[in-house]
């Protein structure tokens, strides 16, 4: 529709248009997709999302069709940097006003009360909603797009573009190694951050981290002038929320994830021919890095460049014929807890299998 020209541009200066990566014709496109109920994946700093209109609980639906995703596992809706978050609401309150003026637009995830007129579809069912704002410029031309076709109040429903359960994409090319030409694509270039964002819930009165990412702990108490409590399996009346169970983000290749100690008497007893993979860093591997049958992988020594880099690297290593993936465990420090969680949720997918 010519006339959805001129909305498409409004959203963003003009110098910032002609910087994307994409044209003002694909961006108007992939909403015009999102306005009649269709997919598009498209990138945020993060990983890719697969995203439809939060507001339609047949696009919802799709996106869970898509994927292979449990219906009771909600979804994020993503917002322009200039959408009103108090729309999806039944009432922001101050403290996430302060984390929205310190985090947004980034990767923190707000788990607010949904207002009664947002479908249920977007929840799992339950009565809160998961908001974010991203950073990356062509998912703001995107909603901000989408969101002058809706009179300001358009949101995009989008979990992480790839299969359920399976590692997130992080390139535009993941996403077509997961769907093929299924599902219309932006190409944003490769996502900075690398993991998922932070989940924090505040629909219960109090702060709790539900999900970790590139937003800290300490950074979100420095705001609020409280620690959020931590995941620790004991929070009975947390809401459901993306990311959160426990065998998640999973390579299709068997993995471990163990101390170097014990990952060394695994590669010693690997059977005649057994080729396998070796994650861990390069001031540990010794021997091991050049072993014959063992294919070394130096892990970055910054927990920032690990998360960047961690899906990119599980995606080739199941390209990488090896019979196993051993990960060596990294420290247990709050540096680190984003990292350990998913690599954690990715080795929980095959404890399980070998304990069925």
């Amino acid at each position: 529709m010519p006339d959805r020209q001129k909305p498409v541009q409004a959203g963003l200066p003009p110098e910032a248009a002609d910087a994307l990566p994409v044209s003002a014709a694909q961006i108007e496109h992939a909403a015009a997709l999102l306005d009649a109920g269709g997919l598009v994946a498209f990138p945020t700093e993060t990983v890719y999302g697969l995203g439809g209109d939060a507001q339609n609980p047949d696009a919802v639906a799709r996106i869970y069709a898509a994927k292979g995703r449990p219906a009771n596992h909600p979804v994020i809706v993503h917002l322009a940097p200039q959408g009103d978050p108090a729309y999806w609401v039944e009432h922001l309150p101050q403290e996430a006003q302060r984390l929205i003026d310190a985090f947004w637009p980034g990767p923190l995830t707000l788990i607010l009360k949904r207002a009664a007129r947002i479908p249920a579809a977007v929840s799992g069912g339950q009565d809160s909603v998961g908001l974010r704002c991203p950073s990356h410029p062509v998912a703001q031309a995107l909603l901000e797009a989408f969101s002058v076709l809706r009179n300001g109040h358009g949101g995009v429903a989008a979990p992480s573009a790839n299969r359920f359960g399976h590692v997130s994409p992080t390139t535009a090319q993941h996403v077509r190694d997961e769907f093929g030409s299924a599902i219309h694509v932006l190409d944003g270039g490769a996502s900075d951050v690398g993991i998922e964002s932070t989940i924090l819930d505040l629909s219960r009165g109090f702060p709790a981290l539900l999900r970790p990412g590139r937003v800290t702990p300490q950074e979100i108490a420095d705001v609020l002038g409280e620690a959020p409590r931590l995941p620790d399996g004991s929070d009975a009346t947390a809401p459901r929320a993306s990311g959160t169970l426990k065998a998640h983000y999973a390579p299709r290749t068997p993995l471990a994830l163990l101390p170097f100690n014990v990952l060394e008497p695994l590669l010693a007893a690997r059977t005649a021919g057994e080729r396998v993979a070796l994650v861990a860093r390069a001031s540990r591997a010794g021997q091991w890095a050049d072993a014959e049958g063992v294919h070394f992988i130096a892990a970055p020594e910054d927990p920032h460049v690990y998360a960047r880099e961690l899906y990119g690297l599980l995606r080739a290593l199941d390209r990488a014929n090896v019979a196993r993936i051993l990960i060596e465990k990294l420290p247990d420090t709050i540096e680190w807890i984003a990292v350990n969680d998913r690599l954690g949720r990715a080795a929980a997918a095959f404890e399980a299998q070998s304990q069925g």
